[in-house]
């Protein structure tokens, strides 16, 4: 029972705080920095890290999750990282995965332009209505075709009223894709507070 516990650790640096969340169930650690100094020696180390920890574990499946990490990969210097990384991951078992809520994060970054949309065959969208104005963009840019345009539209714009789901578009490397229903048990409802 005790390594399910999420344990909270904070560190202090110079009025700026460090704050990981550690699970050792899921060997998961969550990372938020706001000094300005540490920043990029925090990022190398882990990006290091999982450098070597994916070329050590053999048949064991890694991954590694950019989350709303923009700061940190809009950096000149962590491009080349990226392009090895996303380049490399799949030879060793394991996953590279960015997550953005802001479309503007990927239209306007040549970063992710050049290096993560060319080599990520899954691509996973969620509504975007509110981009519909420039979804001509979004569409160039990740190379969607107009089957796929028009799914990603349709998003979540006929739900069954009876039932509590939000729909998902995936799509795989250009030649499957479509949306689906995801929703939780009645059983987790119950339990959210």
């Amino acid at each position: 029972m005790e390594s399910r516990i999420r344990r909270n650790v904070y560190v202090r640096f110079g009025g700026e705080h460090l704050k990981t969340y550690h699970s050792n169930m899921a060997r998961r650690w969550v990372l938020s920095l706001h000094n300005k100094v540490l920043f990029p020696i925090v990022t190398i180390i882990i990006m290091e890290t999982f450098i070597n920890k994916m070329r050590k574990l053999k048949g064991i499946r890694k991954m590694i999750l950019l989350e709303e990490a923009w700061k940190a990969i809009s950096k000149e210097g962590m491009a080349e990282y990226l392009r090895f990384l996303f380049k490399t991951v799949r030879k060793f078992f394991g996953e590279a995965v960015v997550v953005t809520q802001e479309v503007e994060d990927i239209i306007s970054s040549p970063i992710v332009k050049g290096t993560i949309i060319n080599n990520s065959d899954c691509k996973i969208l969620l509504d975007q209505r509110k981009y519909m104005n420039k979804f001509d963009e979004i569409q160039a840019l990740l190379g969607l075709t107009d089957k796929e345009r028009a799914q990603i539209l349709s998003i979540n714009m006929a739900n069954n009223p009876s039932r509590k789901y939000k729909e998902v578009w995936i799509g795989l490397g250009g030649s499957q894709s479509a949306v689906y229903a995801t929703e939780v048990s009645l059983e987790e409802y119950m339990v959210r507070p």
